[in-house]
């Protein structure tokens, strides 16, 4: 497989000292992880319009407002194979997500994972990281 920088785009919402995160489940190739949630850029499409369609695909939800807030970049290897991301992290507000329960895990759509609201303060340690890098700390930025 070609080795490719993939541009993403992801959303943050942070509430009441949590952030809305997808939860990866450990596999036999890499440990549980969470990750802001969001996704690819398709070619000839805008980071922001990338961003609504992945929340509509992933939590049929609609974004209300979405700023941009940082680009970031992420290098890691995971099951073995080295990735590198350019990431565009907006703040958004969704009232559908802002609604929902801190303690309910919605399905995403189109995968084996879930999302949900993580207390900020229990976060960031090895036990269950968070990515791409540096976003807990947009995250808190956001939390003031």
């Amino acid at each position: 497989m070609t080795e490719r920088i993939r541009n993403i785009a992801v959303g943050l919402i942070v509430r009441d000292g949590h952030v809305l995160a997808e939860e990866y489940p450990a596999t036999d190739r890499y440990g549980r992880f969470l990750r802001a949630v969001g996704g690819g850029i398709d070619f000839g499409e805008r980071a922001e319009e990338a961003l609504r369609r992945e929340f509509q695909e992933e939590l049929a939800v609609e974004i209300q407002a979405a700023e941009l807030h940082a680009v970031t970049e992420n290098l890691f290897t995971l099951a073995g194979r080295r990735g590198h991301e350019v990431v565009h992290v907006f703040s958004i507000r969704s009232d559908e997500l802002e609604r929902m329960p801190l303690d309910e895990r919605r399905r995403i759509i189109d995968g084996a994972s879930t999302a949900g609201w993580w207390p900020l303060d229990e976060l960031g340690d090895s036990t269950l990281p968070m990515y791409p890098d540096g976003i807990l700390d947009l995250a808190r930025s956001l939390a003031g």
